[in-house]
């Protein structure tokens, strides 16, 4: 039997990402603005970590304009909703098995 641990992906489960797949989870798409301020991020830091969602195939990212104003607008796409909800089966399976102790 495999240790529930084995299964949590890697690339998702950095903090960052994890937390941009988690807004997206709960949204169709989302600006890049936003994503920024809800996760405290830098705009370089952000990117860097869009950059290897979109590398894995977990969002798609669309650059449009409105007006002469640049909008990116960021979606996960169904494998990274798929990767995210199994991250997320994999982190309940080890809780579930480890449990929370206090001493």
């Amino acid at each position: 039997m495999t240790h529930p641990s084995r299964s949590l992906d890697e690339v998702i489960h950095q903090k960052n990402r994890l937390g941009i797949l988690a807004v997206l989870a709960e949204a169709d798409f989302v600006d890049f603005g936003y994503l920024k301020e809800v996760l405290d991020l830098t705009d370089g830091n952000l990117s860097r970590h869009l950059s290897v969602l979109e590398e894995q195939g977990l969002v798609s990212i669309k650059k449009t304009f409105e007006g002469r104003k640049p909008r990116t607008i960021v979606d996960a796409t169904r494998r990274g909703r798929k990767a995210l909800n199994e991250h997320l089966r994999a982190m309940q399976e080890l809780i579930n098995r480890v449990g929370v102790k206090e001493k």
